[in-house]
């Protein structure tokens, strides 16, 4: 968001000087303590400019410095609107939304002082965030009051508090009543579409716009891969043709989004061409985009450039170890995602549940019933994180494979979340090896129940019946399907050709 404020012109004597050159270079809480002392010592404590600058040098990461920040604010006897923007800011960025309303009503009650853009800018950020809907109509009205109402600033300001509260509409209303839109309104109003999952919305702006910059072509393009599909990612590779047409040179956010959409695909070879594209510019692959490859590779099917780029990365965090190790599971590799595991452990780096979804796919793959089980319980006895769906699904996976259906199903039912359809399809995928036929069926009820019209279901029910000789029960499920308009999906595949899918 961009804020607009008279920044104070105060006369700067010698000291003054010196003191913001002190406060500028300043590194640590101790030197601005120091320096606080000096102001005390030197009665400058209530000199509104100096404070103002130590203010915002503060780092507001941590509750002891909002804190010792306060405290200089409370103790100025007649705080400016500078001070009072300077606070709020502070506590908008720590999300302390309710103080950044309550330091807004203290403002607008000094007759004596100003509000500026910035004043409004920061407190409508603080309502929208919030979701306090009544506070953020009270500081529309303020903003009406005060002659605020064309204000460029506080208009888009407005728009995206609205978006946030979920009044699309009324923020499209504001955002088209605007006197004057620039290239920062229809990007935020754009960030906001795409936020809520408006795709249509956000290509409608997108296509209104007659000026873009590189904003404005990651939010579309992320929008895109973050929905995912083929459609949605072929989508996100087309506008990035367009914008390198466009003369518009990528970042790394647009390399990542595009990475993201290759991997969703499989569409290696235009994964490559962005890979050689990074080469040739001599951009830095740091640890997410090298873990964008990771995964753009392994997605693709060549794990061998996967531990390629893997095995270059300088630094690796849990998500780059991550992709390797599922990568490395998914395609049938367990026990190189095992040892992977271990060496990740062995160099301090903490696990995450996205680790274990891998690690449970490689014990799967390798018919490791009880290591799935120990590394299934370590999840909670050695590194504190809970089991959630998809992980239950893996154990009921390995038990699957391995034919101990009723295993798998003792699972199912002390799970402490209810099965998905995916659960149940794995147990019904089973059913149809191992020929039982009493689970296949209540499998099949139970995925009828979440997915009713899903035709496989029922296509592989009716193929259990009559691989066990029982005729009568398949022509019924296959009469079911006719009653109930369920048609078989005719299969499809996707081809890349020309780095499009």
């Amino acid at each position: 968001m961009r804020i607009r404020s008279i920044l104070p012109h105060y006369p700067v004597n010698p000291i003054e000087q010196k003191l913001t050159f002190l406060i500028h270079d300043s590194k640590q809480l101790q030197h601005i303590n120091h320096i606080h002392a000096y102001l005390l010592k030197t009665s400058l404590h209530s000199n509104n400019f100096i404070i103002t600058k130590l203010l915002s040098k503060l780092s507001f990461n941590s509750f002891d410095n909002l804190r010792y920040a306060h405290h200089l604010f409370d103790e100025m006897l007649s705080p400016d609107t500078f001070l009072y923007n300077t606070m709020t800011r502070a506590h908008l960025n720590s999300h302390n939304y309710n103080e950044c309303m309550s330091l807004f009503l203290q403002l607008c009650r000094q007759d004596h002082l100003f509000i500026d853009s910035f004043s409004l800018s920061l407190v409508v950020q603080a309502c929208g965030r919030s979701g306090f809907v009544r506070n953020g109509q009270t500081v529309h009205t303020q903003v009406l009051k005060l002659g605020f109402g064309c204000d460029l600033f506080v208009q888009t300001g407005l728009t995206e508090m609205y978006v946030k509260f979920g009044w699309v509409e009324f923020a499209r209303k504001v955002f088209d009543d605007m006197p004057q839109r620039d290239l920062v309104s229809y990007n935020v109003l754009l960030a906001e579409y795409v936020r809520i999952g408006e795709l249509g919305l956000a290509r409608k702006l997108f296509d209104e716009m007659s000026q873009r910059d590189l904003v404005s072509w990651n939010t579309m393009i992320h929008g895109y891969t973050s929905l995912g599909g083929v459609g949605m990612s072929n989508e996100a590779i087309r506008l990035f043709n367009e914008m390198r047409l466009a003369k518009i040179f990528p970042d790394t956010i647009t390399i990542v989004s595009v990475l993201s959409a290759c991997g969703d695909l499989g569409a290696l070879g235009m994964g490559k061409m962005v890979h050689r594209y990074i080469e040739r510019n001599r951009i830095e692959i740091d640890v997410k985009l090298g873990t964008s490859l990771v995964n753009m590779y392994a997605k693709c099917g060549d794990i061998d450039n996967a531990l390629k780029v893997f095995n270059g990365l300088k630094d690796k965090d849990v998500f780059s170890w991550s992709a390797v190790i599922t990568g490395l599971a998914n395609h049938g590799y367990g026990d190189a995602a095992l040892d992977h595991f271990h060496a990740m452990i062995s160099e301090g780096v903490k696990p995450n549940s996205i680790t274990f979804i891998g690690i449970l796919s490689a014990c799967s793959h390798t018919g490791l019933v009880n290591g799935g089980w120990k590394y299934f319980n370590s999840m909670s006895d050695a590194y504190g994180l809970e089991p959630e769906v998809e992980h239950y699904g893996c154990m009921v996976d390995i038990l699957c494979r391995a034919g101990r259906l009723d295993a798998a199903r003792d699972v199912i039912r002390n799970m402490p979340f209810k099965p998905d359809a995916r659960i149940w399809r794995t147990v019904l995928g089973a059913c149809k090896i191992y020929k039982n036929v009493e689970l296949a069926e209540e499998a099949t009820s139970e995925i009828r129940s979440l997915e009713a019209q899903d035709d496989g279901n029922y296509v592989l029910l009716s193929n259990i019946y009559s691989q066990d000789n029982k005729w009568d029960k398949a022509v019924n499920i296959r009469r079911k399907m006719d009653e109930i308009s369920i048609q078989k999906v005719v299969g499809n595949s996707s081809v890349e050709v020309d780095n499009a899918v």
